[in-house]
């Protein structure tokens, strides 16, 4: 483990962690290093902007942010708030800890606002898949952490990060020019604990996306087949998501180039990304993957590597467009990293 300074990140390797699993939720569901990515500018909803999608300051989780920020007291502030343009920011990995303190940390009515704040970033499934995650994975959502970037509750651009293992997540109020999410999010899980996953991916709570992006393989030809699938995977890191606009390379298969119903499949897939988060931010991704050239303007790629099992139910693929990266790295379990944006 190693800390930078007082105020900044602890990056850690990702091992396996025991925590508590939720089995009722089971039953309804089913079955690295932090990196930075360039600092997006400030949002067309702060320079008035009516017709800009995503969440503003009055949506549910970011007056749950403001209220967080008038609780912060000068000792902590010194610890987990920072300038808007801070370079941590815009830091996306796999498992960090942004500040030291965790939600544990807190004061109870902090803790709570936290909490309220995250279930506000989510659908309600997606809120219980992420408290399993978080449970299996840390332990509780009371391990993770959090920083305020900006001042929250009022004009000025903000945003509400939170991090720990498997989770980068954010929250602010479209202070991010043309970002969805606010910017580049992770999320992920190591289910029940184990750092190895079985091929069928017990419990992970994410697995499900991939079932959907292999039922889309299922459906290709030979030749479609041969061109989807590539022997090596990129790096587990988030510069494989940096955007690529025009420079987009050509590997994997075009999605173009499908017929109706696999474009529908796309879709679906897309939309099972989505399934987790709060209608904002969900009406912000549909509308950069529209403003992008839709769904013809992606390539969908399997990867060889990482296998698990030798089935050939690809646990690890990348759904790619010009201003959209979502690279899925389902072994040893699930590692996703997702950025997309109004453009490159």
């Amino acid at each position: 483990m190693t800390r930078i300074h007082d105020r900044g990140p602890i990056e850690r390797e990702c091992p396996t962690c025991d925590g508590a699993s939720r089995r009722d939720f089971l039953k309804r569901i089913g079955g690295a290093a932090a990196a930075t990515l360039p600092i997006l500018g400030r949002t067309g909803a702060f320079a008035g902007d009516a017709a800009a999608k995503g969440p503003t300051p009055r949506a549910a989780a970011e007056t749950a942010v403001a209220r967080f920020y008038k609780t912060i007291t000068p000792e902590q502030r010194k610890l987990i708030c920072f300038p808007f343009d801070h370079p941590l920011r815009s830091k996306v990995g796999n498992n960090w800890a942004i500040v030291k303190p965790t939600i544990d940390d807190m004061k109870s009515e902090q803790q709570a606002l936290c909490r309220e704040i995250m279930k506000n970033l989510c659908s309600e499934e997606g809120y219980e898949r992420f408290m399993k995650q978080m449970d299996d994975d840390a332990g509780g959502f009371e391990n993770y952490h959090v920083a305020v970037f900006g001042e929250p509750g009022g004009e000025k651009p903000f945003e509400w990060v939170l991090t720990g293992r498997h989770d980068t997540l954010r929250a602010d109020g479209n202070s991010v020019n043309g970002a969805a999410f606010g910017g580049p999010i992770f999320y992920g899980h190591a289910a029940d604990g184990h750092d190895q996953e079985d091929a069928k991916h017990t419990h992970n709570v994410w697995w499900y996306q991939a079932e959907q992006a292999n039922k889309v393989f299922a459906t290709l030809d030979d030749k479609q087949k041969a061109q989807a699938l590539v022997a090596t995977a990129p790096p587990d890191t988030a510069k494989t998501t940096a955007l690529k606009g025009k420079d987009l390379p050509k590997t994997g298969l075009d999605v173009a180039g499908l017929d109706s119903q696999q474009k529908v499949m796309i879709s679906q897939l897309l939309e099972m990304m989505l399934r987790p988060f709060r209608a904002f931010d969900a009406d912000e991704v549909r509308s950069c993957v529209s403003g992008a050239g839709g769904v013809d303007a992606l390539r969908l790629t399997f990867y060889k590597e990482g296998d698990i099992g030798k089935d050939g139910v690809w646990d690890i693929w990348k759904l790619e467009g010009p201003a959209f990266s979502w690279y899925f790295r389902g072994a040893p379990h699930v590692h996703t990293w997702l950025n997309v944006a109004q453009g490159a």
